[in-house]
């Protein structure tokens, strides 16, 4: 790790890429909590809900009411996913002042997932983008299956950058590279970010990984080697990969923290009050805690 380089900004995803892939359709009053809870724990980002339309997200068809209600900590930013620009103009009459867009790197994730080429999401978010732009409003960039696809398998790195690269180029201020599906291992996290980071300020990359095979803390590490300073995660391990069967998901946020704190790294977290709210969450959502941190503290 460099000197002087030693803060790490998680961005807490559990209220959405968490929530949405959960069997569980929990109430508003619930995943408002959550998002406050979360916001107590000293995270400095936390995703809170996605306005993709409720048909294909059921779990978050009350995105408009959740947004509307939570308690804004002074300094935290609070996303939301959207879509497309009607989505953005139903996102921002809720309140929104950040919002996150998402692609692909594989073409047959992208049709499978969006029914739309690569291309055809990246002409959709143009838009959206420069509506953002004009308001004001953050926009991070999300590319998914940057070390692996359900559907195609391998996926060139000169996909994945240049992807990014046409994200950023729109206007996203961040651009999260996310293994979709968990495949990845440290040498090849370490290449692709080192590819798009040779386009993109490492500055404007995050990373977040599933943790199918077990491989997402040591992905971490290796893209922490390398220069990356935000890292997404879930509390409690939220999530599951809906394409790929049985799989463990989300990188646990808590498991991060601990890991950061042990290497030195600052990330103003509370990581106590954030096993406290993945136990309760995971009692919410009715089945064990998926992270090994929590499930250890809470022991204790």
């Amino acid at each position: 790790m460099s000197a002087g380089n030693d803060a790490v900004r998680v961005m807490e995803v559990g209220p959405r890429d968490g929530l949405q892939n959960e069997k569980a359709l929990l109430p508003p009053a619930v995943k408002i909590e959550l998002v406050e809870r979360l916001g107590a724990c000293g995270l400095p980002a936390i995703e809170v809900t996605s306005f993709v339309s409720p048909r294909w997200i059921p779990q978050l068809a009350d995105a408009d009411q959740v947004l509307g209600a939570i308690c804004r900590r002074p300094g935290v930013d609070y996303p939301v996913l959207v879509p497309n620009l009607q989505g953005y103009e139903r996102a921002r009459a809720a309140g929104a002042d950040s919002i996150a867009v998402f692609t692909a790197a594989s073409e047959a994730f992208s049709q499978r997932n969006t029914n739309a080429s690569i291309a055809q999401t990246l002409e959709r978010f143009a838009p959206v983008i420069a509506q953002a732009r004009a308001d004001g409003v953050r926009v991070r960039g999300y590319v998914s299956t940057v070390l692996g696809c359900p559907y195609q398998g391998e996926v060139a790195v000169a996909e994945v950058v240049r992807v990014a690269t046409a994200l950023h180029q729109l206007g996203c201020v961040e651009i999260s590279l996310g293994d979709t599906i968990g495949v990845g291992t440290p040498a090849k996290a370490r290449a692709m970010l080192r590819a798009v980071a040779s386009q993109i300020p490492m500055a404007q990359l995050a990373v977040h990984f599933h943790d199918t095979y077990g491989q997402a803390l040591a992905n971490v590490l290796a893209c922490l080697e390398e220069g990356v300073r935000t890292v997404d995660a879930a509390v409690a391990g939220s999530g599951g990969c809906p394409y790929a069967a049985g799989a463990s998901g989300n990188l646990a946020s808590e498991d991060l923290v601990y890991m950061l704190n042990g290497l030195g790294l600052h990330t103003g977290v509370d990581l106590s009050a954030l096993a406290a709210t993945g136990q309760w969450l995971s009692q919410q959502l009715g089945h064990p805690n998926r992270s090994r941190t929590g499930t250890a503290l809470a022991s204790q």
